[in-house]
């Protein structure tokens, strides 16, 4: 394997800025000198070999491969930037747990399944992160949306796919789930307490209400495609 093709996708995954798919890579060369996907794979190999004992590593993750710090340096990291890190609701957890194991599933699923009305803000705040979108609607009175996760949810948690998700059977707690995805609970009660105040009021359709968190950071992520074509346009 030549040293300037490791070169040349060491610059280019430093510089986009996102992930960057095989093909997406042989696009960096003209036609006529353009490596091969399987050099390109080799290539990638070896930059990835390059990344061990050094602060960031190469990973593959659904839209392709980036570089990024490596998790355990975050706590450092972090304090370069001091606005106060996303923090994330349990509604909100719950909420996208429930999409992202049962998709594609109605708003009113949800409510079913949690036993307490969905926050609007909640679902604004998944679909403007570009976590879920609305993949169809049930055909039932009223034709409902149905929610899905996107390829910017599996970057976002660093997934492949969504086998990579952790097996129900092995989640015992939601604080479980949010270990396994790498996500920050605030350290309040269950939604549901916070919104009742101690009053014990329910909503206008007779369910819990629920308070939720807006994330305080905010992810672009301008990419919408179908997980069917996932594979094809990695390679």
């Amino acid at each position: 394997m030549e040293a300037g093709l490791v070169q040349i996708l060491e610059g280019a995954l430093l510089a986009a800025g996102e992930p960057l798919s095989v093909q997406r890579m042989a696009l960096l060369f003209e036609e006529n000198e353009r490596p091969s996907k399987d050099d390109i794979r080799a290539a990638i190999k070896l930059v990835e070999e390059r990344c061990e004992d050094r602060g960031y590593e190469l990973v593959q993750v659904a839209s392709g491969y980036r570089f990024q710090v490596r998790q355990d340096l975050a706590a450092w990291v972090g304090r370069l930037w001091q606005e106060r890190p996303a923090r994330y609701s349990r509604a909100l957890m719950e909420t996208l747990s429930l999409i992202a194991y049962r998709q594609p599933i109605t708003r009113g699923e949800i409510e079913e399944i949690r036993g307490v009305a969905v926050s609007t803000n909640i679902i604004k705040t998944l679909l403007e992160r570009e976590w879920v979108r609305v993949v169809g609607h049930r055909d039932v009175p009223g034709r409902p949306a149905m929610y899905a996760t996107t390829r910017q949810f599996l970057d976002y948690f660093n997934l492949k796919s969504l086998d990579q998700l952790p097996p129900l059977a092995e989640i015992k707690e939601l604080d479980n789930l949010s270990g396994e995805l790498a996500l920050e609970v605030p350290e309040q009660a269950s939604d549901a307490d916070a919104a009742s105040d101690g009053e014990g009021e329910a909503s206008q359709s007779g369910t819990e209400t629920e308070d939720t968190e807006t994330p305080d950071d905010d992810q672009s992520a301008l990419e919408d495609a179908d997980y069917a074509e996932q594979d094809s346009r990695q390679d």
